[in-house]
């Protein structure tokens, strides 16, 4: 029987190359054509957006052609910038001493783009061989819905619920889209930047303190811990 060296080992293990990660990309332009929006190749490491009506066609491209079956995560992200600002203080505070106002930062949505306020991600991998890829897919403000994973992942059931839910994303072809954290009756979804955290406007963001300085000596030091009285 022969033995893998250490040698053989660290190039088993090894990422694929920018090539194999360019010609990856070549082959999902092949299946997918306009679909594929953009794309993003870093040490073997691969990001795609594609159109959201490829979203499912993405799936299966990648499961049963190209062999990536370990579902990693499925979320989304709100890049609109937060109307409330960080909230580090509580209102009453932006009241007494209002803070500087400052420009809106210009939103950036990462690599492979985008251009929509709401976008998909998901990430799976090809255990075998040590590749991964990173799906986008932008969704409009008015229509947030796109085609489900689970039939191709069944791992993506409980995260397309929790973006349906945090988000208010539908998934089509779901089978069963229902709250995990939150009662049936709750209005609203947390995720979303323009959402209040209303506790967050009433009362100071936790271990946001006032520091107070420490007591002086007659020699004009502190009188910290073991200090003489």
């Amino acid at each position: 029987m022969s033995r893998l060296s250490s040698t053989d080992a660290v190039e088993a293990d090894a990422p694929a190359t920018d090539v194999e990660a360019e010609a990856l990309l070549a082959r999902l332009r092949g299946a997918l054509g306009d679909a594929v929006v953009e794309s993003h190749t870093d040490r073997g490491a691969v990001w795609v957006r594609v159109e959201r009506d490829a979203w499912a066609d993405l799936a299966g491209y990648l499961r049963h052609e190209e062999g990536f079956g370990f579902f990693n995560f499925l979320s989304a992200i709100d890049w609109m910038p937060s109307p409330f600002g960080r909230d580090m203080d509580s209102s009453v505070d932006n009241v007494l001493d209002p803070p500087e106002p400052k420009e809106a930062a210009p939103t950036e949505t990462g690599v492979a783009g985008g251009d929509t306020r709401f976008q998909l991600l998901a990430r799976v991998n090809d255990v075998t061989s040590g590749r991964s890829i990173i799906a986008k897919a932008d969704l409009p403000s008015d229509d947030l819905s796109a085609p489900s994973w689970v039939a191709v992942y069944p791992g993506a059931d409980w995260h397309e619920r929790e973006a349906w839910e945090m988000f208010g994303i539908d998934f089509d072809g779901h089978p069963g889209l229902r709250h995990i954290y939150l009662p049936g009756e709750f209005e609203g979804h947390p995720l979303r930047k323009d959402y209040p955290l209303l506790a967050r406007r009433v009362k100071p963001w936790p271990g946001l303190v006032d520091v107070e300085l420490m007591p002086e000596t007659d020699d004009g030091g502190d009188a910290g811990e073991g200090a003489a009285p």
